[in-house]
């Protein structure tokens, strides 16, 4: 008797570890076009700092398409308020604030220039063909090797 196992996907991973191995695949392959003010931006209103991470690009690029993957149609501002936080206020009570959206809506036609992301019917973005194949074989390997460990 034989049993066929399934592929393996987005969904079957934990959110960190996929993260990390896209965001490492990224990177290694070039395919995003850094900006010139990567350096210079903070990530939203409510972080006092820029990241302190080098290759914080790529990660936030792994997260925007985990978050798409997971839920197709999701556009900038329903990105926004997933990244946003707490903005502290001193003696005021904290306040959310929602995420930079130039740099959400930069890695989001990063994305579609290299094939993972494409724009939806109703609006948002979803994930194209491609990209569902290209993540959930990230995914597979990073469930090796977390398996590995």
């Amino acid at each position: 008797m034989t049993t066929k196992s399934k592929g393996v996907t987005v969904k079957d991973v934990a959110a960190a570890n996929f993260i990390t191995e896209y965001a490492a695949h990224l990177k290694r392959n070039q395919w995003l076009k850094l900006p010139s003010w990567l350096d210079l931006v903070k990530t939203g209103v409510a972080k006092e700092l820029s990241p302190l991470d080098p290759d914080w690009y790529y990660v936030r690029a792994a997260s925007v398409a985990r978050k798409i993957y997971l839920n197709g149609g999701t556009g900038v501002g329903a990105l926004r308020k997933k990244y946003g936080g707490n903005k502290r206020r001193g003696p005021r009570p904290e306040r959310f604030q929602k995420a930079s959206g130039g740099i959400i809506r930069h890695v989001l036609k990063q994305l579609e220039a290299i094939g993972v992301v494409e724009k939806a019917a109703n609006g948002g973005r979803k994930i194209s063909q491609e990209g569902q194949r290209d993540l959930d074989r990230i995914a597979a390997r990073a469930l090796k090797a977390a398996n590995r460990a």
